[in-house]
């Protein structure tokens, strides 16, 4: 079965390492909303390319799950508007849905990340610390697995994900009710 894995978050929560890790351990497509955007506006030379890079994303991942392939969403996915049209993508195709909201309740380790950060992708410019904590963000009101980076590594977290991924399969694509994992102690 085809399935969309949707690793949501705010700049610097470690949405990207986790992604990365993922897709070494699963075959999939993956799409990160920062290299979309980065291309659009590198050709483009628009400021803002407003949804657009969702836009696209979300047709790129209707036409992989076509195909019956994993694809792995990588965005900040800040608003319920934007959540809606994933799972619109994932019932449109039949295929399953795991949506992730990654969160790092460490605020020194959070900045740090993001102060420390460089880009990875030409033309991205990554935003400061100040501009993460003004980003639009709507809480969640849906089921979702919560990964909080501050206690799980990234591969640790791909691990959950891959675990996560298969108990959706199994349940014939329902989402996930919300999870918290933690390190035993």
């Amino acid at each position: 079965m085809a399935m969309l894995i949707v690793l949501g978050g705010l700049p610097g929560t470690g949405k990207t390492a986790m992604a990365r890790e993922l897709v070494a351990r699963l075959p999939s497509a993956y799409l990160r909303i920062d290299t979309i955007e980065a291309a659009l506006m590198n050709m483009s030379a628009l400021g803002d390319v407003g949804p657009a890079g969702y836009v696209l994303a979300y047709e790129l991942a209707k036409s992989n799950l076509a195909l019956g392939m994993t694809v792995v969403a990588d965005c900040v996915n800040p608003l319920s508007v934007t959540r809606e049209a994933w799972r619109a993508v994932a019932a449109g195709a039949s295929s399953g849905l795991l949506e992730i909201e990654v969160v790092c309740s460490d605020p020194v380790e959070h900045r740090r990340r993001v102060e420390s950060r460089e880009a990875d992708i030409p033309g991205l410019t990554l935003p400061t610390w100040e501009a993460v904590l003004r980003h639009e963000y709507e809480a969640w009101t849906t089921g979702r697995l919560v990964i909080d980076s501050a206690l799980v590594s990234a591969s640790e977290a791909a691990a959950l994900i891959l675990e996560s991924s298969a108990h959706v399969a199994g349940s014939n694509g329902a989402v996930l009710a919300h999870a918290s994992p933690h390190r035993p102690s």
